[in-house]
């Protein structure tokens, strides 16, 4: 499994990349590998308010439909818009063209608080 040492992790299997104040959020290779092929994203509205560990989203695969949670508290200001004619890039490219939304974050000891890339290998190894 490729888990790239600059993201942090949530115990939900989302990444997070902090950038210029706002998080980018997607799912890790893990769980997209565990989703199978990926038929479907839905697409939050941007200036949605967020609550970290709530459910902001969800993937459908041909396997299932997973809820995907937020890791950091704030408010959406950007999301994917590719993802609802390209579900597929969510597999293909899921720490790149695969990302979901990206939040304004309201505390920013949050991001800190997430798991880093060797306390997640070792959950998903567990």
């Amino acid at each position: 499994m490729n888990v790239p040492d600059d993201l942090r992790y949530s115990k939900d299997h989302e990444w997070a990349r902090l950038e210029d104040g706002r998080v980018r959020i997607g799912i890790t290779d893990y769980a997209q590998d565990a989703l199978g092929d990926v038929v479907f994203v839905q697409i939050p509205e941007v200036g949605t308010s967020v609550a970290q560990g709530d459910s902001f989203s969800e993937v459908e695969s041909t396997k299932s439909v997973s809820d995907i949670y937020a890791p950091v508290s704030g408010t959406i200001v950007e999301v994917n818009q590719e993802l609802a004619d390209a579900p597929q890039r969510v597999n293909e490219d899921p720490y790149g063209e695969g990302w979901l939304v990206a939040i304004e974050v309201e505390d920013a000891s949050q991001f800190g608080e997430l798991l880093d890339a060797a306390a997640y290998r070792a959950l998903i190894e567990g």
